[in-house]
């Protein structure tokens, strides 16, 4: 079975940084396309950055220029530095990983909570 560990989430006062981490268990790792999603109270899962085996980056607009997705194949981990954080980007984040229509995988979330 393939697991998704996510890692780095916390409590920052409003302006700050955080860096969040996802390791995924398998060989596949440099082929897959990796994702944050979060979810806030009440409210559906949204799609946060997403970057491809290519390294192409896709960013919701109310993170860009604050929030940056990497990957490191090597370690078969992704990234999100999150930096000028604000108190709405509170949230569980979720670590995704999918290739085509029929593989996809979810990590168990991060908790991420900005004070104002």
């Amino acid at each position: 079975q393939v697991q998704l560990v996510e890692s780095g989430g916390g409590l920052v006062q409003a302006g700050g940084s955080l860096r969040l981490s996802c390791t995924i268990s398998t060989s596949v790792f440099g082929i897959l396309t990796m994702g944050w999603y979060r979810q806030a109270s009440g409210k559906q899962r949204e799609l946060v950055a997403q970057i491809s085996s290519s390294t192409h980056t896709n960013y919701a607009d109310f993170v860009k220029g604050r929030f940056t997705i990497s990957r490191d194949n090597a370690k078969n981990t992704v990234y999100l530095q999150m930096n000028s954080l604000k108190p709405e980007d509170t949230g569980i984040y979720y670590c995704n990983a999918a290739r085509g229509s029929t593989w996809n995988h979810w990590g168990q979330g991060t908790q991420v909570t900005v004070s104002s």
